[in-house]
């Protein structure tokens, strides 16, 4: 397979490659080394990125929808802007350390695993997203919907969750040390065992919440 004069397939070498809006729906490019290359709007949905290398690379606006990045690293990865779909996307143990995923539709994901930290999840949606055991330390979630997520397990030291909503999200035994929670919307989660030490819960709105057997010394905005 070629597109734009680039061989398309498993472990193909596509280090800067040109490849915005380049169809590339339903390609196999698992252990591809996409480096750097600019898919700006490119059609990727249902690929196989498995393994793929994808560090630096240029995904703004490209359509994810259903692809596999299982294992994928995506290390310092473009992916901002309301167009690019990630939900139901394969993530599992994915290396998106730095990556910004502000407005990303990440419904449904399966990140669980994942490395995010220091990512910027500014206002994307992760509804129903299974985040179990992510690291999410030092992330940028403020204004986004991590709604009924799975965040079991999961590292958000030091995170920013300010204004997130998320309710019914499940948040059982998260490290949640140091994160700013200030005006979350924590409406029937489940916090229990969840570490809040010096956590901050100003205005946030608790109301059916679950914190048995969480820590909470330092933290802020728990008292009714």
């Amino acid at each position: 397979m070629e597109v734009n004069g680039y061989k398309i397939g498993p472990g193909s070498d596509l280090r800067n490659a040109d490849l915005h809006e380049a169809d590339l729906h339903d390609a196999d490019l698992h252990e591809a080394d996409l480096r750097d290359a600019n898919l700006t709007g490119a059609d990727l949905h249902d690929a196989d990125l498995h393994e793929a290398n994808l560090r630096d690379a240029n995904l703004a606006g490209a359509d994810l929808h259903d692809a596999d990045l299982h294992e994928a690293d995506l290390h310092d990865a473009n992916l901002t802007g309301a167009d690019t779909d990630l939900s139901n996307a394969n993530l599992h143990e994915a290396d998106l350390r730095n990556a910004n995923l502000s407005y990303t539709n990440l419904s449904n994901a399966n990140l669980s695993g994942a490395d995010l930290r220091n990512a910027n999840l500014y206002n994307a949606d992760l509804s129903d997203a299974n985040l179990a055991g992510a690291n999410l330390a030092d992330s940028n979630l403020a204004h986004s919907r991590p709604w009924h997520a799975n965040l079991h397990g999961a590292d958000l030291s030091h995170a920013n969750l300010a204004h997130s909503n998320l309710h019914g999200a499940n948040l059982s035994e998260t490290d949640l040390s140091h994160a700013n929670l200030t005006r979350a919307n924590l409406t029937d989660a489940n916090l229990s065992g969840s570490d809040l030490t010096h956590a901050n819960l100003t205005d946030v709105n608790k109301y059916n919440t679950n914190l048995s057997g969480a820590k909470t010394f330092g933290a802020r905005g728990l008292s009714p």
